[in-house]
C-alpha cells in the first residue's frame, strides 16, 4: 500500500504562482510513476502532468509552458510548480502514484481569483 498526500493548495490572484507538494511512501518511490491531475466543480478529472521514473515529463496543452512538474527521489516527494495562473486553473489537484496499482492522494484546493 502506497501512501499519497498532497499539499500546498490555497488561493491565489491571477498571474500568480503556487507550488505543489506530494509525498508517497514506499521504498519504490524512484520508480513510480507520477501525475498530477485536476478536478473543476462540474468537470471531469483531467490528467495536468507525468513524470516518471526517468524524469521525462508530459503535459496537458492548457498548462505547457506555465507549470513544471518535478520529483525528488531522496524525498519521495513530486512537486508541481504553477506559474502565471489563471482562473480556469482553478480546482481540486490530485497526485497520484503508478506502481502495480494506482494510488490517490486526497486532493488539494487551489483557486485562482482576484
Amino acid at each position: 500500500q502506497v501512501q499519497v498526500v498532497e499539499s500546498g493548495g490555497g488561493l491565489v490572484q491571477p498571474g500568480g504562482s503556487l507550488r505543489l507538494s506530494c509525498a508517497a511512501s514506499g521504498s519504490r518511490f524512484s520508480i513510480y510513476t507520477m501525475d498530477w491531475w485536476r478536478q473543476a466543480p462540474g468537470k471531469q478529472r483531467e490528467l495536468v502532468a507525468t513524470i516518471i521514473s526517468s524524469g521525462s515529463t508530459n503535459y496537458a496543452d492548457s498548462v505547457k509552458g506555465r507549470f513544471t512538474i518535478s520529483r525528488d527521489n531522496a524525498k519521495n516527494t513530486v512537486y508541481l510548480q504553477m506559474n502565471s495562473l489563471k482562473p480556469e486553473d482553478t480546482a481540486v489537484y490530485y497526485c497520484k502514484a503508478r506502481w502495480v496499482y494506482d494510488y490517490w492522494g486526497q486532493g488539494t484546493q487551489v483557486t485562482v481569483s482576484s
